[in-house]
């Protein structure tokens, strides 16, 4: 990464293969209170459904396969979804929908083969508990914040955090207590958080529970998690790490570990982000020994949907079969795919790609301050070709390339880039850093006493000095520049405003177009 300061450099040691045959004798795991059974009849692995035979290593995987087999000879439930599998009322809209109760698996399921797929999945990862979430790191970040302490406890948590998070705090009464990332000079783009301010924190907040780490970043940087282990565990508490963009990390040499192998107490990851899981599909995973599993039952139960959909459990199961079996060659092509691509980007003049240590090296983040080109313009060049990217403010974008990427597609899209670049191109500017990365919170009352504290609504230009009761974030990346119980600063207020005049969605707000703000009432702060 180029930056003013030295980098944070990580030794990744090589993660040991694992032979695996076909199928896995089955064992009964540690603490594993089901029965044992064998998956459904899995598909040749010549079936279409299931290209690289991933369903005999992959028991939801072959229930919903088998599932759909049952439904094609006849079958007609007498239970939800309401749809019945049938697509003569609102079309292939529902085609592929199955549910995990009445299809995966009966209606009075034990959770038997819900349960064997999370065992492998913990298996993998290391963990002691693995759950399964079709509602995204979101659910899974909201159940972790309610398993790690009591009302009124502080946490350390990353200001680079997702929404989820925060509402998450809100939930369990926890008291953030932030630390900010480190700001790379050159891109102005957030560099991973140092462990000595992390260290500082906690001296000067010994009451905290917990360090609550969002890593790596929306953009691809990321932290030393392996000395974070170590500051949180000397301190006496255990670490938490939302890893949503991480999925694949500890499954390629040329990549970090994933938080669980070095050193974490729980880790949340989106699969339907760098892995090809349907959206929603998230996975939580613990180990035991700071994190109690008698808790985080409940936690996670309680803001669990208990209709769970079939098609994105086994998505997830599939998802972690392929990395497997297949991630390492899958991802070491990712990787050379996405250096070319930066290569190609990086020769175009005024074009920063972020790259070199503490930067995953399977993301592409451009920055564009010294092309004088528009982000926001380019995005829409990149729509108008069928391109769509993650992320775009004034000076960055941001393309999220996964293992269903290929070469051609990445060719593509940096012609486009590139040909969109040639058409904006303007004087090179002064960059300004996004919104999200830079404002320092400025906390008045916890967010929980915020978020239900009484408020009014007042003219945009009257917020300053005035306490918020909302959380409003440029989306993307939807890190909030304020949380509810913060001050209303001029610095805050005018990145915000700044990035909604640059053509950015502010999210979450009541009045999307920031003339008016929700503040608490001044009886409720004094």
């Amino acid at each position: 990464m180029n930056t003013a300061a030295a980098p944070i450099r990580i030794t990744v040691p090589r993660r040991r293969r694992r032979l695996v045959t076909f199928p896995r004798p089955r064992t009964r795991p540690s603490g594993y209170r089901g029965a044992v059974v064998d998956s459904p009849t899995a598909p040749a692995p010549t079936d279409v459904r299931d290209p690289l035979g991933l369903a005999p290593d992959a028991p939801l995987l072959a229930a919903y396969l088998a599932a759909l087999d049952r439904r094609a000879a006849g079958e007609h439930l007498f239970c939800t979804p309401g749809h019945k599998g049938s697509t003569a009322l609102t079309g292939s809209v529902v085609a592929g929908d199955v549910g995990v109760y009445g299809g995966l698996d009966t209606i009075k399921t034990a959770h038997v083969r819900v349960a064997e797929a999370e065992r492998r999945a913990a298996e993998l990862f290391g963990a002691d508990v693995c759950r399964f979430s079709v509602g995204g790191s979101t659910h899974c970040n909201q159940a972790l914040a309610l398993s790690l302490g009591e009302p009124g406890d502080e946490v350390v948590v990353s200001r680079t955090l997702h929404r989820s998070v925060l509402l998450g705090l809100v939930l369990a009464g926890l008291e953030p207590v932030w630390v900010t990332p480190e700001v790379d000079l050159a891109t102005g783009l957030p560099a991973g958080y140092a462990p000595e301010r992390v260290a500082a924190t906690l001296g000067e907040h010994p009451r905290a529970v917990a360090v609550f780490l969002s890593d790596p970043s929306y953009v691809g940087t990321y932290s030393d998690i392996r000395a974070h282990a170590n500051v949180a565990h000397d301190a006496g508490v255990p670490l938490v790490v939302d890893a949503a963009w991480a999925a694949h990390f500890g499954f390629h040499p040329a990549l970090p570990g994933h938080a669980l192998s070095l050193g974490a107490d729980a880790m949340v990851t989106s699969v339907h982000k760098t892995l090809p899981a349907y959206n929603q599909a998230a996975i939580l995973l613990v180990r035991s020994s700071r994190i109690a599993a008698a808790r985080l039952a409940p936690a996670f139960e309680a803001t669990h949907t208990t209709s769970p959909s079939g098609a994105i459990m086994a998505s997830i199961d599939a998802s972690r079969a392929l990395l497997e079996h297949h991630g390492e060659r899958l991802i070491g092509q990712l990787i050379t795919a996405v250096a070319g691509a930066r290569r190609r980007l990086a020769a175009i003049d005024g074009v920063r790609v972020l790259h070199g240590p503490g930067v995953d090296p399977a993301k592409l983040t451009v920055a564009l301050a010294g092309t004088g080109a528009h982000g926001v313009q380019i995005e829409s060049d990149l729509i108008a070709a069928g391109l769509p990217v993650e992320m775009a403010d004034r000076d960055t974008i941001v393309a999220v390339v996964t293992v269903a990427d290929d070469e051609s597609a990445l060719r593509r899209l940096t012609d486009a880039l590139a040909d969109s670049i040639a058409g904006r191109r303007g004087a090179p500017r002064t960059l300004a850093p996004t919104a999200a990365w830079i404002v320092e919170p400025s906390p008045v009352v916890g967010p929980r006493e915020a978020f239900f504290g009484r408020s009014e609504t007042v003219a945009i230009s009257d917020a300053v000095g005035r306490v918020s009761a909302e959380l409003i974030a440029p989306y993307p990346p939807g890190v909030p520049v304020l949380a509810p119980g913060e001050l209303v600063t001029e610095r805050a207020l005018g990145a915000l405003l700044a990035a909604r005049d640059d053509g950015v969605r502010i999210a979450y707000a009541r009045s999307p177009g920031l003339e008016t703000i929700d503040v608490l009432a001044r009886d409720v702060v004094s």
